[in-house]
C-alpha cells in the first residue's frame, strides 16, 4: 500500500475528531502517502497536522476537476469518515481499490454505504444511537479493516507563533480561562450573562481572568459576556485557527458548548468544562476522562437538531451554580 485518501469535509469539530485516524495511519504505515480531502472552510486546521502529506480542498464549483485529481493520484485506499452520499461518491470516484466506510445504519446518509467496498459496523443502533462511544473511537474503529488497532487517540497539531495568544498572555498575566459563547447551532449556546457570572467567580475564587472568544458572526455574543462581567472578562481579538490552537494551549480552563474550538481545546489537552443539550457528551464531548460536562441531553427533545422545537431550550435549565460546581471539580483535578 502506497497511497491513502481520507475524506472528511467538515465541520470543524468533526475534522478535529478525525485527526487521530491520520495519526494512527502514519504510525502504522510510516512511508505511506496520506492525503485528506476537506472543504475550504476547514483547510486551516489541517495545515497544522504534520502527519498529512497533502490537503486537497474541495470547491463545489470544481468537483469534476477535483475528481480528476483524485483519480490521478492512484490511491490504494480511500476512507470516508463523513458518511454522506457526497463524500462516499467522492471516495469511490477517487478510483481507490478499497473504499472504506460505515454500514448503512451508522452512515449519516444510509445510501452512502452502497459506494463502499468495505464497511465497518461500530455496533449499537445507528448514527444517533451509539451514544456511549465517543466519535473519536468510532472513527478509529474503521481502521480495523486495515488491521490497525488503536489504544489511545493522538492529536498531532503543530505549535505555531500567535500574536493573539501573546497579546492575551500579556493582558492577563499569563493565567486565563477561555469562555466560548458561540456555536453553529443556536441550541448549543449557553447564555452570555451566565458565562459572565462564571467569569466573575473565576476571578474571585482563583484570581483567574477570562477571555471571551468568538468566530464569524459571534462577536456580539462575546461582547455581551464582557459587558456583563464587571471587568472579569476581556474580548479576544479576531482569531485564525492557529490562534485558536495557541490560545487553547495557554488556557487554564476552557468553558464552552459543543463546538469546534472546544474540541480543539480538548485535543491539545486544555482542561475543559462542556455544556451540552442537543448532543450527548458521551459521543461528542471532550474525550479526556478528567474533563467535566454539564448536560441536559437526557431531557432534550431535539437531539441532533440545529434548532430547538420547544419554547425554552434545555440549556436554559442549566444554572450558574451547577456550572461552577463543574468548574471547581475540573480545576481540582488539574491541581
Amino acid at each position: 500500500m502506497n497511497r491513502i485518501l481520507i475524506v472528511k469535509l467538515g465541520a470543524l469539530g468533526d475534522v478535529v475528531h478525525a485527526i487521530p485516524v491520520a495519526a494512527a495511519l502514519r504510525r502504522a504505515f510510516p512511508s505511506v502517502r496520506i492525503d485528506w480531502l476537506v472543504g475550504p472552510k476547514h483547510r486551516e486546521i489541517l495545515d497544522l497536522v504534520p502527519v498529512i502529506d497533502r490537503r486537497l480542498v474541495l470547491n463545489d464549483s470544481r468537483v469534476v476537476s477535483a475528481v480528476r485529481e483524485l483519480r490521478a493520484n492512484a490511491y490504494d485506499v480511500a476512507i470516508d469518515l463523513q458518511g454522506l452520499i457526497k463524500s462516499a461518491v467522492l471516495a469511490r470516484a477517487s478510483g481507490a481499490g478499497r473504499v472504506i466506510g460505515f454500514t448503512s445504519r451508522y452512515a449519516r446518509e444510509r445510501i452512502a454505504s452502497w459506494f463502499y467496498t468495505d464497511v465497518h459496523d461500530p455496533g449499537g443502533g445507528g448514527m444517533y444511537h451509539i451514544d456511549e462511544r465517543h466519535v473519536v473511537y468510532t472513527n478509529l474503529g474503521l481502521l480495523q479493516l486495515l488491521g490497525i488497532g488503536v489504544d489511545a487517540p493522538e492529536f498531532p497539531l503543530d505549535h505555531v507563533a500567535s500574536a493573539v495568544a501573546a497579546y492575551v498572555a500579556r493582558e492577563t498575566g499569563g493565567r486565563y480561562a477561555i469562555l466560548n459563547p458561540g456555536a453553529a447551532w443556536p441550541n448549543k449556546r449557553w447564555a452570555p450573562s451566565r458565562l459572565a457570572a462564571v467569569a466573575i467567580e473565576l476571578r474571585a475564587r482563583h484570581g483567574l481572568s477570562s477571555v471571551a472568544v468568538w468566530g464569524p458572526g459571534e462577536e456580539a455574543l462575546a461582547r455581551a459576556v464582557v459587558d456583563h462581567s464587571s471587568g472579569a472578562a476581556m474580548l479576544s481579538p479576531k482569531t485564525t485557527i492557529a490562534d485558536v490552537v495557541a490560545l487553547a494551549r495557554g488556557a487554564s480552563l476552557y468553558l464552552s458548548g459543543d463546538t469546534g474550538p472546544a474540541h480543539i481545546a480538548a485535543a491539545v489537552g486544555t482542561p475543559v468544562v462542556g455544556i451540552y443539550g442537543p448532543t450527548r457528551p458521551s459521543r461528542n464531548g471532550p474525550w479526556s476522562a478528567a474533563d467535566v460536562t454539564v448536560s441536559r441531553a437526557d431531557i432534550c427533545q431535539c437531539h441532533h437538531l440545529r434548532h430547538c422545537r420547544l419554547q425554552t431550550m434545555c440549556l436554559e435549565d442549566i444554572q450558574v451554580a451547577e456550572v461552577l460546581t463543574a468548574v471547581e471539580k475540573r480545576m481540582e483535578a488539574r491541581g
